[in-house]
């Protein structure tokens, strides 16, 4: 079939840059090598925790729980979002004083996410020389920087009005951002159920791909082992790619050019730890603006 980017409107992104990797499992090896820097087993994970968090906006009537690993790296520290409960209880003390070079064959995939982030991150922070625009995240509530949030993250898309977009991993904030801009969406994400608007969501990405023009997904794929096969489907009909990432923030970026489009990242502390103002880095598409 005809790429769907072309069929039903969407627009090419111009000037995407060539990719540090042609795939996730490319560039994880490229790092475990040091193609980016200091061989990773030189390098140690100073401390290792896991964040939980539950919440329920004001005004919304469903919440929902996190449960992120995170390593530190230096000054650096990277994530990976997890099924809540999920992790054993000594993989943070099994992490702590390891160096990256051993995580990042660790037999866990939310750990050798997180130890690729963190490396990443460690020697190609977010910033200008990395190919980020960073724009400010303001302080308030947890519903105002959400919100703040889904509209960088839906600017990065380049869709005319009417076109339909895939969201993987349901964030309401995103659904309202495409609701506001005459987007239509199907949301897809593993637990299934309904939206706050009482929307069907699917579990399916790859079956919902031959309904949409673009996909916007969280970086979670990485972390449940979703992206590579959805990176590959979206990239076999044409199809715009942008990552919403806290998971991952500092690898996505380095596919751009390999099936994703554009990147809205943002790393540790995430904006529902806090209340002040922030920052998001945005990669491809209309990267610059504010929130």
């Amino acid at each position: 079939m005809a790429p769907l980017m072309h069929a039903r409107g969407a627009r090419p992104h111009a000037n995407t840059p060539a990719a540090d990797a042609g795939s996730y499992p490319e560039l994880a090896g490229r790092v475990a090598a040091g193609a980016f820097g200091p061989p990773p087993e030189t390098l140690r994970i100073s401390s290792a925790f896991t964040t939980h968090q539950a919440v329920r906006h004001d005004g919304r009537h469903t919440g929902y729980r996190n449960e992120v690993l995170s390593l530190r790296l230096a000054g650096a520290v990277g994530s990976c979002a997890v099924e809540p409960g999920s992790l054993p209880g000594d993989v943070v003390a099994e992490c702590a004083g390891a160096d990256a070079g051993r995580l990042l064959g660790h037999r866990l995939l939310p750990v050798r996410v997180a130890a690729l982030d963190a490396y990443l991150m460690h020697v190609r922070p977010h910033g200008t020389a990395s190919g980020a625009v960073t724009c400010p995240l303001p302080g308030g509530s947890s519903l105002l920087r959400s919100r703040a949030r889904a509209r960088a993250a839906v600017g990065l898309l380049r869709l005319p009005p009417t076109s339909t977009v895939l969201v993987v991993g349901v964030v309401n904030s995103l659904l309202e951002e495409l609701r506001t801009r005459g987007l239509s969406y199907v949301p897809c994400d593993f637990k299934g159920g309904t939206t706050e608007w009482g929307e069907p969501v699917t579990t399916d990405a790859v079956e919902a791909l031959d309904r949409c023009d673009a996909v916007l997904a969280s970086g979670m794929t990485l972390g449940n082992g979703t992206f590579e096969e959805l990176r590959i489907q979206a990239a076999r009909r044409g199809m715009p790619l942008v990552m919403f990432a806290q998971t991952g923030s500092a690898v996505l970026p380095r596919l751009l050019g390999a099936g994703v489009t554009a990147v809205c990242a943002e790393p540790y502390p995430f904006f529902w730890l806090d209340g002040g103002p922030g920052s998001l880095h945005l990669y491809g598409g209309h990267a610059g603006g504010t929130p």
